[in-house]
């Protein structure tokens, strides 16, 4: 495989590739650093990789077992929270603020959820994958996919409401 169909293959999925290493590590600097890391894997194994059925699969795989090891190395613990994913033209600041606000609870509850059930909502709700190609990425039957997905948007959901009913958290 030369170059241009390296490209080809990887570049539609490279932007999923990096939302993931994002939602896992956080910090975007430890994301593009995982990002460049694993297509630096790919180009190493373009050879094999043609013969895969879902390259993006394969990618997203090893994406997440990437950063899973990144998060238990001794490096873990400079991992910090920034992240700002809203754009809106011509809303007041005030709302502005409000969604920015609402936005950065959602994540932080995302952030808060077991490591299976972020894994699967990033996926699912933020990469748009469906059920079957989830599935193989973490290796797990659909019925324990649905349930994790469904678990995780009641546990946001019910912190939502709390929140918005009580004004605390």
């Amino acid at each position: 495989m030369n170059q241009s169909d390296f490209l080809k293959v990887v570049l539609p999925f490279k932007d999923k590739v990096f939302r993931l290493a994002k939602r896992l590590l956080v910090s975007t600097e430890e994301a593009e650093d995982a990002t460049q890391e694993l297509f630096f894997k790919l180009w190493r194994s373009k050879e094999k990789i043609a013969d895969y059925k879902n390259v993006e699969a394969f990618a997203m795989t090893m994406t997440k077992n990437y950063c899973y090891d990144r998060l238990k190395s001794k490096q873990a613990s400079n991992l910090t929270l920034v992240h700002s994913n809203y754009k809106e033209k011509e809303t007041s600041l005030d709302k502005k603020i409000e969604h920015q606000d609402s936005v950065n609870q959602v994540h932080q509850l995302i952030e808060s959820l077991p490591e299976q059930q972020k894994i699967i909502i990033q996926l699912r709700d933020v990469e748009q994958y469906d059920f079957d190609e989830i599935c193989k990425m973490v290796d797990m039957k659909p019925t324990a996919v649905r349930v994790a997905l469904s678990r995780a948007r009641k546990t946001i959901r019910e912190a939502l409401i709390k929140k918005h009913n009580y004004g605390v958290s």
